[in-house]
């Protein structure tokens, strides 16, 4: 679940706690946007603060709050000494602190641009932090001198010049689907963590509970403002829609599932569903269904046989198999099955279904005593931890919710969300078939190792599919478009002196489930690569990867090319860059 959206570099992407020197922004958002009666409401709140709605030129939108505008007009500087400085140089994962000369918090779209610009007439390397969910170390590394932390820069409102919802990049997703929802009934189908920032998440294509049923986050997309510096060294701010005639297309194509870190700066979206349209907020993005069905269930590992866990991990795969179509009464069902290590004490299982189809409760039940059938073990309460889930003894039996009440349940569910000590280590899969055997096999084995204890340590296995499977794998870069299930590697700890054991079991576990393949999930028939906002730099190693595919390959497959020159074009000095960032074409 963590993994829910994360992106690197440029909007370094991604998400993690938002801090809570910045709740004040949250109140001037939601209580004068949302609350004041949608449209409607951020009309007043315009009218009372000009410029905040902005336009289809205007170059930011400000947020016309309070909060921000306690806060001046100077671009915050925070060095290298001061007391907040500690606080702004870590993100998600302990394993990355950086020591920049300086931390840069914008809070309009002019200040990004005078700081990028002031990076690159100093020569200076430069990265971006969005919510700080970032796996790697893309934005806190050594040889970074400046950062630019985008969490100031969190409005969210509807922009009645451009018919559309415009999101700045440093908001955090439970902030953007509490303002959609409430303000206007709307959602975009994103992560289940709540801190995640949307800056990455989206620029990674981005995806959640709702997206078997309305697509990746990116399919939403209409808009995105980017700063950029051209081949002359000077940064401006471009803003590239979907629109076929739009000469920035491009641009705004590369960023619907590219990854952050590669051409720029985001400072915001605009998102508005294809087909959609009038001015009518209500009608312009996915409605979430009013009410959703929630389980929690576990499985003892004492009770556990090699055979019986065998067919649950085929049955899991195989029912994705039949049950992944857009069409199906199963596309508003969104499972998380947690393949943890037998430490953890349990197989752990979080489920969500859209309430309003019909007969909603049966079908739930039916996929749940398919597992237990396959297994030959009932399931039973959550009752303790189970990997990154708390206890949930409440949903042992299925509960109707409100969806927003139940979206904030689940999102704050993970104590990976709160918890500033954890280290970590991630790897991903993209799956078109379920499991063979000698995968099952590969996770048996791993999971129930008896030189290895760690309860954070196993793969989560996500249902996917459905409408995401409706776009042509060409329309964006997020090109596995074909594939039933998202696979996320993952380990926890908190001591630094155990990175190695937790890395190098998480290393032989992904090895040996790839061992056909040279270590890793090539796109063929069973498997489709790597999910670029789970950053994993050792797919660039040629030690653990020794397949014939790259790690360019193994995250976008054939419009890696297309990205290449995306950068040559907004990007040509390379100024956005990381390991893992899109190469300038040679």
């Amino acid at each position: 679940m963590t993994g829910t959206g994360t992106g690197t570099g440029s909007h370094t992407d991604t998400d993690t706690d938002k801090r809570s020197g910045n709740v004040m922004s949250k109140v001037s958002r939601r209580g004068f946007l949302a609350r004041t009666g949608g449209a409607a409401g951020a009309a007043v709140g315009a009218a009372a603060v000009p410029g905040l709605l902005g336009s289809a030129t205007a170059v930011a939108a400000d947020k016309g709050a309070v909060g921000r505008l306690s806060l001046g007009t100077d671009l915050v500087t925070v060095k290298r000494g001061e007391a907040r400085y500690g606080d702004l140089i870590t993100g998600f994962n302990q394993r990355w602190v950086g020591k920049p000369d300086a931390v840069r918090l914008p809070t309009t779209t002019e200040h990004v641009v005078k700081a990028v610009q002031e990076a690159v007439d100093g020569k200076k390397t430069l990265t971006v932090r969005g919510g700080g969910h970032g796996f790697e170390d893309f934005v806190f590394r050594p040889d970074v001198e400046v950062v630019l932390d985008m969490t100031l820069m969190d409005a969210v409102y509807f922009d009645t010049d451009r018919k559309a919802f415009a999101v700045e990049a440093g908001a955090t997703l439970l902030d953007v689907y509490e303002t959609l929802y409430e303000g206007w009934g709307v959602v975009i189908p994103g992560g289940v963590c709540y801190a995640v920032g949307i800056g990455g998440h989206a620029s990674g294509g981005g995806y959640g509970m709702l997206s078997r049923k309305h697509g990746l986050v990116v399919d939403h997309l209409y808009a995105v403002e980017v700063v950029t510096v051209d081949a002359a060294g000077k940064a401006k701010a471009v803003i590239a829609t979907r629109e076929e005639n739009d000469p920035d297309r491009d641009l705004w194509w590369g960023y619907s599932g590219g990854g952050g870190g590669n051409f720029g700066v985001i400072t915001r979206y605009w998102f508005r569903s294809p087909g959609a349209t009038g001015s009518d907020p209500s009608k312009l993005l996915p409605n979430p269904p009013a009410e959703v069905l929630v389980t929690a269930a576990s499985w003892p590992w004492e009770k556990v046989t090699q055979r019986g866990f065998t067919d649950f991990v085929k049955f899991y795969g195989e029912w994705h198999e039949k049950n992944s179509g857009a069409n199906s009464p199963y596309a508003g069902l969104c499972s998380w099955l947690f393949l943890n290590h037998k430490s953890s004490g349990a197989l752990g299982m979080l489920l969500q279904m859209d309430g309003s189809v019909p007969d909603a409760e049966k079908l739930v039940n039916d996929f749940l005593n398919g597992l237990n059938k396959a297994l030959g073990v009932a399931h039973q309460e959550l009752g303790e931890q189970v990997g990154e889930l708390r206890a949930m003894p409440e949903f042992a039996s299925t509960k109707r919710l409100p969806w927003l009440k139940a979206t904030r349940y689940i999102g704050t569910s993970s104590e990976l969300q709160t918890n500033p000590t954890f280290r970590g280590e991630h790897k991903s899969a993209y799956m078109k078939k379920g499991f063979p055997e000698n995968q099952i096999a590969a996770i048996w084995k791993h999971l129930t190792r008896g030189d290895y204890a760690n309860k954070y340590g196993g793969l989560v296995a996500t249902s996917f599919g459905g409408r995401i499977n409706e776009v042509a794998p060409d329309a964006t870069p997020v090109a596995q478009r074909s594939s039933i299930l998202k696979l996320l590697y993952q380990t926890y700890w908190t001591d630094p002196a155990d990175d190695a054991k937790n890395q190098a079991w998480l290393r032989e576990f992904y090895r040996d489930m790839y061992a056909e393949t040279g270590g890793v999930p090539v796109p063929n028939a069973v498997t489709d690569g790597c999910y670029v906002n789970y950053a994993d730099s050792d797919i660039s190693d040629p030690k653990l990867n020794t397949s014939d595919v790259p790690w360019s390959r193994l995250y976008y497959k054939d419009n890696y090319a297309r990205l290449q020159k995306v950068k040559a074009k907004y990007d040509p000095k390379n100024v956005f860059r990381h390991r893992q960032s899109v190469q300038l074409p040679s």
